[in-house]
């Protein structure tokens, strides 16, 4: 039974390597040091990711860096989007928007000026009010880890700036 047990495992490690399968590992920015300013806890998230899940270093300085990330903006909003036969508010969307670039202590960008927008539609009962809002902490705090994976994401798909 051991024996059959062990070629099973053998055969499956065998093809786990065979098709290429691997862990993810860490992301490859395309510099060694990245300076983020502020204290958001937008920002405070993104540091720590990219601490824990990337080979370059955070610098407290914009000289010391290769690459800065700057925020231009960061919103979030309440928009109404249905009413019940009442005028009670029924559907409401959470937004929330970001507005970052990514250059180099020249002034170049690895990304220009852009913007990343998350909508989240939530149902709302007035009769349960405290919990709709804890349910609205937690939605922005779950778009707040998406922004910050969508960011990263983008920054490991940035080119290099030239002086063109």
């Amino acid at each position: 039974m051991s024996w059959s047990r062990a070629i099973c495992a053998a055969v499956l490690g065998a093809a786990l390597a065979g098709c290429g399968f691997q862990l993810r590992g860490q992301a490859r920015l395309p510099f060694e040091t990245l300076h983020i300013p502020g204290a958001s806890p937008l920002v405070v998230e993104l540091k720590r990711n990219v601490v824990a899940g990337t080979q370059s270093r955070l610098v407290s300085s914009e000289k010391d860096a290769n690459a800065i990330l700057g925020f231009t903006l960061e919103t979030r909003e309440k928009v109404i989007l249905s009413f019940n036969t009442s005028g009670l508010v029924r559907e409401y969307q959470l937004r929330y928007r970001v507005g970052f670039r990514l250059y180099d202590a020249k002034g170049r960008n690895y990304i220009p000026p852009n913007e990343i927008q998350l909508t989240r539609d939530v149902s709302f009962n007035d009769a349960q009010v405290l919990a709709k809002e804890t349910e609205d902490a937690l939605l922005y705090r779950d778009m707040q880890s998406d922004m910050v994976q969508q960011i990263l994401r983008r920054i490991v798909a940035a080119k290099v700036p030239t002086d063109e």
